[in-house]
């Protein structure tokens, strides 16, 4: 919890999806379907509350609206889709600038908001950049090795191997043709202990919150 709170303290990238913390939020019990407020009352019976004509929710967090960005992709048109997963890519190296390091970067984990921004809501795993380990997969010995179910190298709690992101991408065609072009270098080691060394050295990247394209001219 400690490492989640110094995470946010030093977030600057407008990469994390802000999440509003309410108790006793109490709403119109006519703004509930009857099937909605049957769900909530089996699935979360001790934070709901219905009292008369109102539903009162004792401890509920409050998100903006995103489109999961694996939904997204998929029903998407194409350059809104392309500019999504350009925007992903950006996304990653916004928090790795800021020293976070988001732990999972499935797409189902990011989402796109109305301004078609790409943010991440997934703060399970998220760690500072400087606390991680990058690693390149070590060669197996043996061609045995390499079909184990169990891996033929140590792994700790830190190590982080960034050529298994490539595996885990789930972008398909032109939208994966397009993200290897353009960020193929998160695939590999160099960029992550590139970063490493800059935040280290006290460097404060140039984070900007909208397109090039839409930046004032001077």
């Amino acid at each position: 919890m400690a490492t989640c709170h110094l995470v946010f303290m030093r977030h600057r990238a407008g990469r994390l999806i802000d999440a509003q913390e309410f108790e006793y939020l109490k709403f119109s019990k006519d703004l509930f379907s009857h099937e909605l407020l049957d769900e909530l009352m089996k699935v979360a019976a001790n934070s709901i509350v219905v009292e008369d004509d109102y539903v009162v929710i004792k401890h509920l967090y409050s998100e903006r609206k995103l489109t999961p960005l694996n939904l997204y992709v998929r029903e998407a048109d194409e350059e809104a889709a392309c500019d999504a997963v350009i925007d992903y890519g950006n996304s990653i190296k916004d928090l790795a600038a800021a020293n976070i390091f988001p732990g999972d970067t499935l797409l189902k984990n990011f989402g796109v908001t109305r301004h078609g921004r790409v943010v991440f809501y997934d703060y399970d795993e998220l760690c500072l950049l400087t606390e991680c380990n990058f690693r390149e997969i070590p060669q197996a010995s043996n061609y045995d090795d390499e079909l184990e179910a169990e891996t033929w190298f140590s792994v700790a709690e830190k190590d982080i191997f960034p050529e298994e992101f490539r595996t885990f991408l789930g972008l398909q065609g032109n939208l994966r043709d397009i993200f290897v072009r353009i960020h193929g270098e998160l695939f590999g080691v160099e960029f992550w202990w590139r970063m490493q060394e800059r935040l280290e050295a006290g460097e404060v990247a140039d984070i900007f919150p909208y397109k090039q394209s839409r930046r004032l001219r001077l």
